[in-house]
């Protein structure tokens, strides 16, 4: 079954939303570039003693569990805090979890707060369903991504949906599956250098919370950034010598390809 999305609507963003980040040093930098290369705002603020303010201003919110800490922690559970009672557009990325049990318990008690989205890559979601993983680290396995296991996670996935029905999921592999209680969609766009490179999820995750500020729906959001930054990666491995230029082609093409018919290399359906 063919999606119902009208993929040329995704951009331009023609109303500038302002994305506040809560993340990880290390990709923070190329997070904000990413949002400026596609017509958002970034601010990266995780003081709480300004969210009273901030929140009045911010279109939607991002948090992120990597390098976790004492203080992010704190941060992280004010700013989902704040934004249930704002009704922030919120994704929620579940980075490393299934790597400790304090890691997997913020996780649980953001997600707990009904996220608009909830994003890891297959093996952190199969963590975050109670299912056996062979992940490491952030690092997906080959194992979770095979076609049982996924059919398996599609279905434990729905079934949490009943308790988060305003939730959409979405689990990043060499497919990608993006689930709520209602909709199923496999996206197949990618190359594996996208893979090679740290910080990719994390911008992909600052994407979609970008749409969900310009006012899409939560699947159409899903689905039109992880589509978009994927086929920018086709693009790049095309012009690329090495990953380091692979890398700054990827980042490149997020400002050049919404200029082209990129929509019509998405690949995927409905299940």
């Amino acid at each position: 079954m063919k999606m119902n999305i009208d993929f040329s609507k995704i951009f331009p963003l023609e109303n500038a939303p302002l994305v506040q980040c809560i993340t990880n040093e290390i990709t923070c930098e190329s997070m904000a570039n990413a949002l400026l290369y596609i017509g958002a705002k970034p601010i990266m603020a995780d003081d709480p003693r300004e969210f009273s303010q901030l929140f009045e201003k911010t279109s939607a919110l991002l948090l992120n569990l990597g390098h976790l800490s004492e203080q992010r922690q704190e941060s992280l559970l004010a700013a989902s805090s704040y934004a249930t009672r704002t009704r922030k557009p919120t994704v929620v990325d579940l980075v490393g979890y299934g790597v400790s049990d304090i890691r997997n318990q913020i996780g649980v008690s953001l997600v707990e707060t009904h996220p608009t989205v909830v994003k890891g890559n297959i093996s952190e979601l199969r963590h975050f369903c109670g299912l056996p993983s062979q992940g490491r680290g952030v690092d997906s396995s080959m194992w979770d991504q095979g076609e049982d296991n996924l059919n398996e996670l599609i279905d434990a996935l729905q079934e949490i949906g009943g308790i988060y029905p305003a939730t959409t999921f979405l689990a990043t592999g060499q497919k990608d599956l993006v689930v709520n209680q209602k909709q199923v969609i496999v996206l197949n766009n990618g190359v594996d250098e996208l893979d090679r490179f740290t910080g990719t999820g994390d911008i992909v995750g600052a994407i979609i919370a970008a749409l969900l500020g310009e006012g899409h729906g939560s699947t159409e959001a899903i689905a039109g950034a992880v589509s978009y930054f994927n086929i920018c990666g086709e693009k790049a491995k095309q012009l690329s010598f090495g990953l380091a230029d692979f890398r700054q082609q990827t980042l490149n093409q997020l400002s050049l390809q919404m200029s082209e018919k990129w929509y019509e290399q998405v690949k995927g359906w409905e299940k």
